[in-house]
């Protein structure tokens, strides 16, 4: 992403200073695994963190990275609200994204697509841990004809990247698709 992307974010997240802070993601209050010990997880391009903020809460370590800083002084205030203390906000562009190897228990990433990350996000997942991706596919052209295609899947494009994994999810529905799939262990 370049300077243009994070002006173009942070004017967004601006525009909705006054919005409500939003509820997790529906999929990942039905997906996500009680925390259980030292488990971290990744809100990926997690704008207001709602879906990090919300780990967090059920006892995971999280980091929240989103290229809008924005996005993040909010999820921040609204961290300091809730208490929480086991989050690391992280604004980070994700044209230069490195993540460690076997790093994280759980990643999630909710309407964002860029077909690159899905190695990275792949190698980052522990053996047993999982991946919880919903984004648009070429059905969300129906209702706005004029999206970019370059961030629209294929239908069933999004469980070919998780080939081998144990698919414990995978549906499409009109203009999204969705998948939670845990990494092989051996």
């Amino acid at each position: 992403m370049s300077a243009d992307d994070r002006v173009r974010w942070d004017t967004h997240f601006r525009s909705r200073a006054r919005d409500p802070y939003p509820d997790p993601d529906p999929l990942l209050l039905q997906a996500a695994p009680p925390a259980s010990g030292e488990l971290r997880a990744l809100d990926l391009c997690g704008g207001l963190g709602q879906n990090g903020l919300w780990l967090a809460e059920q006892g995971y370590t999280v980091d929240v990275m989103d290229i809008s800083r924005v996005a993040l002084n909010r999820a921040r205030v609204e961290m300091t609200l809730r208490n929480l203390r086991s989050v690391n906000l992280l604004q980070t562009d994700v044209d230069t994204l490195q993540l460690e190897p076997e790093s994280y228990d759980l990643i999630c990433v909710f309407r964002y697509l860029r077909r690159d990350l899905f190695p990275k996000i792949a190698r980052a997942v522990r053996p047993g841990g999982r991946v919880i991706y919903e984004t648009f596919h070429v059905g969300y052209l129906e209702t706005v004809p004029n999206f970019n295609r370059a961030f629209l899947l294929n239908r069933g494009e999004l469980r070919g990247y998780f080939a081998g994994w144990r698919l414990l999810h995978d549906e499409e529905t009109r203009n999204t698709a969705q998948i939670v799939a845990v990494k092989p262990t051996a």
